[in-house]
């Protein structure tokens, strides 16, 4: 068994990819078959080698890997075979009528209450005709004869789907400058790479019923076929690769977004199982059914995924974020620091401000009614060592002392400490803080 995602590299992936590419990744490693990574690269004026380096990074970042990996501009060869083995069979014919003829005779269709199809007029041309037309200077686009009757096939999401080619235009195989086009690589592709299963948007469907004819006329079975609904935004907008703000370069260099947490919300998004932290891929594996798929389009949703975000961290080891804290310059984030700060983080990045907060001079915040309080605190600071323990006797201490209890007792020392009104447990950070720095700030000094 063997599944492909076959992304184009025109610009840089979005969620909505990034479903499609997980989706087919858990499908086939939950059954022991094999990921393709194909990169549909025959569009030369806007595929570039910084999307297709970029393609890779992403589904790596993800954690997604692939069994074998193959490009279509490498494959013309492959195209150019498979087209003269349909001449030869008489299944593919030349076309003359330019992009301006074709949008007109469309819109003559609608305005008469038909359904847009190619009306086939180029099978009426004589060999004077097309000798004339390609002596004014038209060079031949190629479409693919389709068969009438009925094109079905038992999709793995939507169930069984039947389409009646008679609404379905000849598709085009060729354009008139020799560029092979979708239908046609996808197809080859698929055949000689031995793909069984295709997973894909529910925007193929019609496609689908055209490319079964053509496996067909090529002498190959069809493959299972899953076509799943597109994610829009909340207001049910498509979502698109121009969309920056959810590419997944965006998601991981501004947004912060951990590829678990990503990978949690895409795997459950449009089924009807509850959206939940993953310790890893291996749990999405065993819990993965495509059969859980529904029909309505899934909305992407910015606030479930930040909360999932945040979950996400506050479930991870230090070990698991280790190296990425020393590369972020957080030279003295140590296991004690994770444990007493990640419960309070929605982005890796915010262990930063904390790391500054425990370790390097702030301005406290100091009410006026207050200063007298947080000075006697200062002066009952018990000696060093500190541990876990300390704030619980320094501030039952204070609560004696002073008879402050609840919120004004425990606000201005936070405030005091930490600059900030919320944030980790006291009794972890101040062992971080360090008795010299709580000092200071406490008297309302820099520290």
């Amino acid at each position: 068994m063997k599944v492909r995602f076959a992304p184009s590299p025109t610009g840089y992936l979005q969620v909505g990819n990034a479903r499609i590419a997980l989706i087919n990744w858990l499908y086939a490693r939950k059954r022991g078959g094999e990921v393709l990574l194909r990169l549909d690269d025959t569009d030369e004026a806007r595929s570039t080698e910084e999307f297709a380096r970029a393609i890779e990074e992403d589904l790596r970042w993800l954690g997604l890997d692939w069994d074998s990996f193959a490009r279509q501009s490498e494959r013309h060869e492959r195209y150019g075979a498979a087209l003269e083995r349909l001449r030869e069979a008489g299944r593919i014919y030349r076309c003359y009528e330019t992009a301006e003829e074709l949008e007109i005779k469309r819109k003559t269709q609608q305005a008469r209450g038909k359904p847009p199809v190619y009306d086939r007029a180029a099978l009426q041309l004589s060999d004077s005709d097309r000798a004339e037309l390609e002596a004014a200077g038209r060079k031949p686009h190629w479409r693919f004869f389709l068969e009438s009757g009925e094109v079905a096939w038992d999709d793995l999401v939507r169930g069984r789907q039947a389409i009646q080619m008679g609404s379905v235009s000849d598709p085009v195989l060729v354009r008139e400058d020799g560029r092979p086009l979708y239908t046609l690589t996808s197809v080859v592709d698929d055949i000689e790479l031995a793909v069984s299963d295709i997973i894909r948007g529910e925007d193929h469907v019609t496609n689908s019923a055209a490319q079964v004819q053509l496996f067909k006329a090529l002498g190959a079975v069809p493959p299972r076929f899953a076509h799943l609904p597109l994610m829009t935004d909340l207001e049910g907008r498509k979502l698109s690769k121009r969309t920056a703000d959810v590419s997944l370069r965006a998601l991981r260099e501004q947004e912060g977004i951990e590829p678990m947490a990503l990978n949690a919300y895409l795997a459950r998004l449009g089924t009807p199982d509850p959206i939940q932290v993953e310790p890893d891929l291996n749990a999405l594996i065993a819990s993965f059914d495509i059969a859980r798929f529904g029909r309505a389009a899934p909305k992407f949703d910015w606030n479930e995924l930040n909360r999932l975000n945040a979950e996400t961290l506050h479930a991870l080891s230090y070990e698991a974020v280790a190296e990425r804290l020393t590369a972020m310059g957080l030279d003295k984030a140590d296991e004690a620091f994770w444990q007493a700060v990640r419960a309070n983080l929605e982005r890796l990045g915010d262990a930063e401000a904390w790391h500054g907060i425990c370790f390097a001079d702030i301005e406290p915040w100091i009410e006026a009614d207050d200063a007298d309080f947080l000075a006697r605190a200062a002066e009952l600071l018990p000696p060093e060592p500190w541990d876990r323990e300390t704030w619980t006797g320094w501030t039952a201490s204070l609560k004696q002392e002073t008879g402050r209890k609840g919120a004004k007792l425990f606000k201005p020392l936070r405030k005091a400490l930490t600059g900030r009104e919320h944030g980790p447990e006291l009794r972890d950070l101040l062992p971080l803080i360090g008795r010299e720095r709580a000092r200071r700030r406490l008297l309302g000094e820099r520290g």
